[in-house]
């Protein structure tokens, strides 16, 4: 018989696993670069209008289902079918979640570990250990794995310890971490010569950048970065209780997702520019601004070493940071997997994490050992394909397949008289139809389908 079904002990603890899930590298680095290099405040504007017409509608059906069926992923879309066809579809699209999930983790455990070497870096030029510290800003498959191995141990060790014990209690104490060390980032960075270009970059808007290629690269932030499609938001829901009102609660997740994701250019394009004040090249051959691994692993490290020995304390803050944000996403993709197993295996808590983070691990060493042919390939299926795709089949449960008494029903608990509201009126006819038709329209120009 399996375990007890965990759960979040406060709404404060929910808010803070749900923004951690959200709240990742892609919103540290991601975010920022991709509004500097597409018309600066001009694509702010785009992506915070987008967070809530798109991100929030589709973040609402999955936490719905998730606290309706008060299970995984699998069982939870089977659940609400309303036949042997869409209970099939939902099984599938379930499984299909798990493995995009564990995808997704495989590799991005391996940014992480970056984050890792490169937090520990400083500490090793601090105590003389240079070799160590050459080692661990080099790129090897030892340095690889090992880093990964750290991170997802510190992942499994979280997970392991339950949803209140471990997810919650982790969340509670790392995200407001997160945005104490950002804040204090913020304010040295933006004392530094340079700042103020890098600033203006961010938030001055040039529509002559107003493209559909910026619409579509915003549609793409905002609704990735709420961590949906694979079903996390989905088994976050189904731990919260029935007593809270999920409309508010979807639209804080929201609202605290694109907020730090804003704060986070205020980091990070200053950052950029004060590096490029004290000699560092920011711009690629192209003229393209520097993003991804480019920019945290060369652009900012460059940045810290000419601050001399400050320069090591700012670089230990900074890459906490990112270690911290890596953890935050990383337990609840763990969590997908882990609670299938419970539920619908019948494992304990504890081996299934073991089981499950050694075998997402193994996958992790199987890309580094192959990273050329690998990483590209695995970060291209589960977030380009997977995502999207497994987004429109969670709008189609909740807006076509899931009897619309039921839905209501479960909206009314925690929010008496929903059924009154504006949401009421626009919501399931947007998820309905709005959501998966411009998750579609995304996904095609993103592949070329359409011009």
């Amino acid at each position: 018989m399996s375990a007890p079904r965990g759960k979040f002990s406060s709404n404060f603890g929910f808010l803070m696993a749900a923004a951690g899930s959200a709240v990742g590298l892609g919103n540290i680095w991601g975010f920022p670069t991709k509004a500097a290099g597409s018309g600066g405040a001009a694509f702010v504007v785009v992506y915070l209008v987008l967070a809530f017409l798109l991100a929030y509608p589709a973040l609402m059906a999955e936490l719905t289902i998730g606290r309706h069926a008060r299970s995984n992923m699998v069982s939870a879309l089977r659940g609400i079918a309303t036949g042997p066809i869409t209970r099939f579809i939902g099984g599938l699209a379930g499984f299909a979640g798990i493995l995009v999930a564990s995808l997704i983790l495989s590799f991005y455990a391996i940014v992480a570990g970056w984050m890792v070497s490169y937090l520990v870096d400083p500490f090793a030029t601090l105590l003389g250990a240079n070799g160590a510290a050459e080692w661990l800003t080099t790129g090897s498959v030892a340095r690889d794995l090992t880093g990964t191995a750290i991170f997802s141990g510190l992942t499994m060790l979280i997970i392991a310890s339950g949803v209140e014990k471990g997810i919650e209690r982790w969340s509670t104490l790392l995200m407001p971490s997160l945005i104490i060390l950002l804040l204090l980032l913020i304010v040295y960075v933006l004392a530094q010569d340079g700042a103020m270009t890098g600033l203006e970059a961010y938030l001055m808007p040039d529509f002559s950048q107003f493209t559909p290629e910026l619409l579509i690269s915003a549609m793409g932030q905002a609704f990735f970065s709420l961590s949906l499609g694979v079903g996390t938001m989905l088994i976050y829901g189904s731990y919260l209780s029935r007593q809270e009102s999920l409309p508010r609660l979807g639209a804080l997740v929201t609202l605290i997702d694109v907020g730090i994701a804003f704060t986070a250019g205020l980091l990070i394009l200053p950052a950029m520019y004060v590096a490029q004040e004290a000699g560092t090249q920011i711009f690629s051959d192209s003229g393209e601004l520097i993003a991804g691994p480019g920019l945290i692993l060369q652009v900012l490290p460059a940045l810290f070493n000419t601050m001399g020995t400050a320069g090591l304390f700012v670089a230990i803050a900074f890459f906490a940071l990112m270690v911290i944000a890596s953890l935050t996403s990383s337990i609840s993709m763990l969590e997908v997997p882990v609670a299938f197993s419970i539920e619908n295996l019948g494992m304990k808590r504890k081996p299934a994490t073991l089981l499950i983070g050694l075998v997402i691990f193994a996958i992790s060493s199987i890309i580094i050992t192959n990273f050329d042919t690998l990483f590209g390939l695995v970060v291209s299926i589960s977030t380009e394909y997977g995502q999207p795709l497994l987004g429109v089949v969670l709008c189609v449960f909740a807006g076509w397949i899931w009897r619309r008494d039921q839905l209501l029903a479960e909206l009314q608990q925690g929010h008496e008289h929903i059924e009154r509201t504006l949401f009421w009126k626009i919501w399931p006819w947007y998820v309905r139809i709005v959501c998966p038709l411009l998750i579609l329209a995304a996904f095609a120009v993103s592949q070329g389908l359409i011009g």
